[in-house]
């Protein structure tokens, strides 16, 4: 008797079900029982403030980047690689910080629609502005994100959130005060070629004639 023939309908097993709808299954500020020696209370504050830091590091990273598309002048090479190494290093810390969160229990801030609901951080304009300007926005992020920082990591000790106080204090801060050096020091208006007090070629060529 021969096989019956299976219908074709044109599905597959390895057809994959497109255009689903599901419920939320946490909300975001709810927390998760974990077993991580830490209070309820302990946890849903951590998680509090490690959100409104992570929103700031994303949106001081957006700035980065765009920034280091946009540099120009004559520092354009230097600023160009630096932006970019700098933006690296906080997109390091936009992940430890929303490992952070999703560890304690929480909801990391991910869509950059809500992180620009809580970020802190002033909005550029969407042109170009001059050099000096960029990398002020970028030094007055990082003071921010500092501020917010210190602060967070003295109230977490308190409650014996240890893990998140290391975080703040070893990754965050560390990073971002180092990054605001580098930005800092491009700041500071110095010569290049003649110190102040410096002789001059006549002078030097003076005081040869001098000791002859």
């Amino acid at each position: 008797m021969p096989a019956t023939k299976k219908k074709d309908t044109g599905k597959t097993s390895s057809q994959p079900w497109l255009h689903q709808q599901g419920r939320e299954i946490q909300r975001f500020g709810q927390i998760r029982q974990f077993p991580v020696a830490l209070s309820y209370e302990a946890r849903l504050y951590s998680c509090e403030r490690l959100n409104q830091v992570l929103a700031d590091t994303q949106i001081l990273y957006a700035l980065y980047k765009k920034h280091h598309w946009l540099m120009r002048g004559p520092t354009f090479y230097q600023l160009h690689l630096l932006l970019d190494k700098h933006a690296g290093e906080q997109l390091v810390l936009v992940d430890t910080l929303a490992e952070r969160v999703q560890t304690l229990g929480g909801i990391a801030v991910g869509d950059p629609r809500h992180v620009a609901e809580l970020t802190r951080v002033p909005r550029p304009p969407d042109g170009a502005e001059e050099v000096p300007a960029m990398l002020s926005r970028l030094l007055e992020a990082h003071e921010m994100i500092l501020i917010e920082s210190h602060d967070a990591a003295a109230r977490v000790m308190e409650q014996g959130d240890d893990g998140t106080n290391d975080l703040l204090v070893s990754d965050i801060i560390r990073t971002n005060e180092l990054q605001a050096w580098f930005l800092a020091e491009h700041l500071v208006d110095t010569p290049l070629i003649k110190a102040t007090g410096g002789s001059t070629a006549g002078e030097v060529k003076a005081a040869a004639n001098g000791r002859r």
